[in-house]
């Protein structure tokens, strides 16, 4: 037994001592060296608590985009070394929100009661103003990504000053937005049921597909068969940068353990029948907005599929708009094709940061 925790921390040893290696050649790939350039990561405070921040560019003139995170609780600092051009045309900077990554990790569950879309759109304004000061910028860009599309547009409702323009992708609407996504998870499980030839889950599924409403027996008859015809998740993290999230710099196992951690407690107040996405619609915050709009959405999206949120964009008052389809582009296109995302934000939104 002596012999064999021997070679186990023999074992571990090596592992960390790569792991370290590999992220001190990431640390030099992912390096700012522009004189202009900012490189920060620190806590700032906002709404009462200290909640993490990164700041990355190769240029402080370049307007300021701020990456709204989705999950709830899902930090895209591991995630995002796919970005690396996107810092050449964008000072771009990620928030780890109330609940997420460091942030949770810095003030665990005491933060329970606040966590609410009221609270946090407060946050992501607190946080939007300091950007202005400690950037110098009049205004910045905002992007917000599933959840952080929801929390997003709420942001840009509220403060439309502060924006230059407002892009959402992955968009949430509200509870449609998770209908559509029943019904699309109801019609692959038949396909699968199909192919397997299992008359016992097509039977079961029949009227669940000719209504699928998201009623808690239907809910429970789609985890049932999900679990049953091993259903793949809809859409597949893939990220397409040059480092592993494992060998991401600067991002310790015990990061890694608060960001399963952050996952898992925002999930509490946040999803689900009772959280804020399901329980708000947007159009209660109606359909005018004094900035450019801009949805980039993914036609193959399974998670938050776009047909609710174009038919939301169409009703959208603003001085100027633009809905754009990514053909083929999933539930992750900002990380699974950066380079795509990063076009169609350098066509057609950066011309109105005014540099």
């Amino acid at each position: 037994m002596l012999g064999l925790a021997g070679v186990l921390l023999v074992v571990a040893a090596a592992g960390l001592g790569f792991r370290a290696y590999r992220q001190h050649l990431a640390a030099d790939t992912l390096a700012i060296r522009s004189p202009r350039g900012v490189q920060e990561g620190q806590f700032v405070d906002i709404g009462g608590i200290r909640q993490w921040v990164q700041i990355r560019g190769e240029d402080r003139n370049n307007p300021v985009l701020l990456f709204v995170h989705g999950g709830p609780g899902g930090t895209t600092l591991p995630i995002t070394s796919g970005w690396r051009r996107w810092e050449k045309q964008f000072t771009v900077v990620q928030w780890d929100q109330r609940g997420t990554g460091r942030t949770y990790g810095a003030a665990g569950d005491a933060l329970a009661p606040t966590m609410t879309l009221e609270r946090m759109t407060r946050d992501g304004l607190e946080l939007t103003e300091y950007l202005r000061a400690h950037l110098h910028k009049d205004r910045i860009i905002l992007v917000g990504h599933s959840w952080g599309s929801f929390l997003g547009i709420h942001m840009a409702k509220q403060r439309p000053e502060l924006f230059y323009a407002y892009v959402g992708t992955g968009q949430v609407v509200g509870r449609t937005t998770f209908e559509k996504a029943f019904e699309l998870t109801i019609a692959r499980l038949q396909t699968r049921a199909a192919s397997t030839g299992n008359s016992e889950a097509l039977a079961e599924l029949a009227p669940v597909a000719a209504r699928p409403t998201m009623t808690q027996e239907n809910r429970l008859i789609a985890e049932k068969w999900s679990s049953v015809l091993a259903l793949p998740p809809a859409d597949r993290l893939q990220p397409a940068g040059l480092i592993p999230p494992l060998f991401m710099p600067d991002f310790s196992l015990l990061d890694w353990y608060y960001w399963r951690k952050g996952v898992a407690f925002s999930k509490k107040y946040l999803t689900g029948r009772d959280g804020p996405m399901f329980q708000h619609d947007m159009a209660s915050i109606g359909f005018e907005f004094s900035i450019p709009m801009f949805f980039f959405e993914g036609d193959a999206d399974g998670v938050t599929p776009g047909g609710p949120a174009e038919q939301y964009f169409n009703q959208i008052r603003a001085p100027h708009k633009e809905f754009v389809w990514i053909r083929g582009g999933d539930h992750f296109i900002p990380f699974n094709r950066p380079d795509e995302f990063l076009a169609e934000l350098a066509a057609r939104v950066r011309q109105f940061a005014g540099n």
